[in-house]
């Protein structure tokens, strides 16, 4: 049996997902940020243990085609700035001020490439162009360059060609191998300046903390006679080798996971509009399926800035689990500050001084102290009560009581905020809410948004992790088209289709086995998309004065896709309650209500609200004026019928 392994590893907790062809096994583990290779072998064992009943992690990864690894590591450097100083080498001096102009955030300039910038003429002699290049190179390399990206000709690769010459002759690799240098038009065919450059400088910046890991992670497996390479899994939804990855392509690919899994959901149950909303430990990341598609930017951003590639639209805002929850002039907000995962939460009893919703719905009733992560965790109350009631009650003047139930009314209204914008149609919309947090403020957040639909996943703790199992093994490809010719176009198109040949072979794949699809983009000389159509070998696509054309490729090479049951109607019956806990509804009130497991529903099972819902890692607070629905695929249909 050949199994699929897919593994999202996030900033507080690393998910673990097997797939076997017909089960998933899933666990959870918490992220250990000095050595990442650790929660990822640490994840693997625990799933062993539920595949096999007994911890082996060599019987796992021996019976494993595939591991798909996708994480948050370059998406939290870049948010920490811990990444080289990037050094910049272009043809004009003008780029400062355009780069400038087109980021929201101003400090993402100076602090990854400062002054570390060079203005050479690449048309100059040969001669001239090589003392200049040398000066710069010295000088950059002098101000704390420790990686350099050049830029220059906004036509095609040819004046870099011819400045990759002399500097490979002037600095011989055994020199400047410390200082690797990119070029930006081998890593994207865009003619927009300003893209073409963020995004060498920001994969500049993200491949040291991607290398590092991961090709550790990869000697680790070959350590343990693993065949099969580390896959992995990139935010355009497919997945690749280490050697064939772009640390650039790695940023947000979680969230894509997540989007994968809420397409295959609304496919499923056949929603229109289905709104991810994906609340971890530290952000909440939303993204929206329309007619079962994936919104996808034509070229993407990251950090306010555009980049050249396409990238899933998904928007993250600072509220998460472990956000922190303060006080400041008498009001209390949310996030983004995050205690992450040391200290983590006060309950965690590892020495947190600041509160957070898990806190609040700690005391609440929500949470039981006992299952947290499905008990391998045990939080300490006391804790909780103790730093909210110094830094909320008594500050506020009001019962502890009243302070929960105000700081649970401002996570609500804070995570609201997070995806309200997305909602065109609150009727006709529902929110597909998963992580380790959405569940338990789903109700009350889309109640504020107007939503009155919300589906809980059955595996929502780990879905980032499933939804990657739809995703296969590819590689995409661009080319600039020089001139709208036919000769041109079947000249770039060979050239990609060599380039595609040779990539899939070193992925295991022969090129006549996978699917390959064309197309032929047109832009404004700005970079705004006009058109993508289809292309066909030998076709001349019809670029007018003031636009450019580029040639693309995307190949695929099919993996096994997990199937969802049908959304079929199940005859109604009551839900089956486990037992009661006592959850606080008001500042002076507290009920006993019912506690629901999950897994122990049959499909149609039904209950209304208030009620608690315990699924393997997560729990869902059901508030008043909702109702529940178990569907035939064990997932939880949640409805305001208030």
């Amino acid at each position: 049996m050949e199994r699929l392994i897919n593994i999202d590893n996030g900033g507080t907790l690393t998910d673990i997902c097997v797939w076997d062809g017909k089960e998933f096994t899933y666990t959870k583990t918490l992220t250990t940020p000095y050595d990442l290779s650790k929660c990822l072998f640490d994840g693997i064992t625990k799933a062993s243990e539920g595949v096999f009943g007994a911890p082996s992690l060599e019987s796992l990864l021996h019976s494993t085609k595939h591991i798909r690894y996708s994480t948050t590591q370059g998406t939290n450097a870049l948010v920490e700035r811990k990444g080289p100083r990037i050094g910049l080498i272009t043809d004009d001096p003008a780029v400062v001020e355009e780069l400038r102009a087109t980021e929201r955030e101003a400090s993402l300039f100076a602090e990854l490439i400062g002054p570390r910038v060079a203005v050479i003429d690449p048309h100059a002699d040969e001669e001239a162009l090589s003392f200049d290049l040398v000066q710069a190179v010295n000088q950059l390399t002098t101000d704390g360059a420790a990686r350099i990206v050049v830029a220059v000709g906004d036509v095609g690769a040819e004046e870099e060609r011819r400045l990759r010459s002399i500097l490979l002759r002037k600095f011989p690799r055994h020199l400047l191998g410390s200082v690797p240098i990119l070029y930006s038009w081998d890593l994207a065919a865009d003619r927009v300046r300003s893209r073409r450059i963020w995004s060498g400088v920001i994969n500049a910046f993200l491949h040291p903390t991607m290398e590092r890991f991961l090709y550790n992670a990869e000697d680790r497996l070959r350590a343990h006679r693993v065949r099969n390479p580390l896959l992995i899994y990139r935010n355009d939804g497919a997945s690749s080798r280490v050697a064939k990855s772009v640390a650039l392509k790695t940023y947000s690919s979680g969230p894509r996971g997540g989007l994968e899994g809420t397409r295959a959901l609304a496919q499923a149950y056949g929603l229109k509009h289905v709104l991810m909303v994906d609340v971890g430990g530290t952000t909440t990341d939303v993204g929206s399926v329309k007619d079962s598609r994936i919104e996808v930017d034509h070229r993407g951003s990251i950090k306010g800035v555009p980049i050249s590639f396409p990238m899933s639209s998904v928007h993250s805002a600072g509220v998460g689990g472990s956000s922190i929850i303060g006080l400041h002039e008498g009001n209390i907000t949310v996030g983004p500050e995050s205690v992450g995962v040391a200290p983590g939460p006060a309950c965690f009893g590892f020495g947190g001084k600041h509160a957070t919703i898990t806190d609040v719905n700690l005391l609440l009733g929500v949470l039981d102290p006992t299952t947290y992560l499905d008990g391998k965790l045990v939080l300490d109350p006391e804790r909780s009560r103790a730093v909210i009631t110094s830094t909320f009650a008594e500050p506020l003047g009001v019962s502890l009581g009243e302070a929960l139930v105000r700081m649970e009314a401002a996570y609500f209204t804070t995570m609201a905020g997070a995806f309200a914008g997305a909602i065109e149609h609150p009727e006709s919309s529902t929110i597909a809410a998963f992580g380790g947090a959405g569940p338990m403020s789903a109700c009350g957040a889309a109640r504020l948004a107007g939503v009155r639909s919300v589906l809980v996943p059955k595996l929502a703790a780990v879905f980032s992790a499933f939804g990657i199992s739809f995703s296969d093994l590819g590689q995409s490809y661009e080319g600039g088209l020089p001139e709208p010719t036919s000769e041109s176009a079947k000249a770039l198109h060979d050239a990609l289709l060599n380039r595609a040949e040779r990539d899939m072979f070193q992925e295991g794949y022969e090129l006549a086995t996978c699917t390959l699809e064309w197309a032929v983009a047109v832009e404004q000389t700005d970079g705004t998309l006009v058109s993508e159509t289809p292309y066909t070998y030998g076709d001349i696509p019809a670029v007018d004065v003031g636009q450019h054309g580029s040639l693309r490729l995307r190949v695929t090479a099919q993996l096994p896709h997990p199937s969802l049951a049908d959304n079929e109607v199940m005859t109604p019956r009551p839900a089956v309650a486990c037992g009661t806990r006592k959850v606080r509804s008001s500042a002076s009130m507290v009920d006993e209500i019912p506690v629901y497991s999950l897994e122990d529903q049959e499909g149609g099972a039904t209950a209304q609200g208030p009620a608690i819902v315990e699924g393997s890692f997560f729990t869902t607070r059901v508030l008043d004026g909702w109702k529940l629905d178990v569907t035939a695929g064990g997932d939880l249909l949640l409805t305001d019928i208030h």
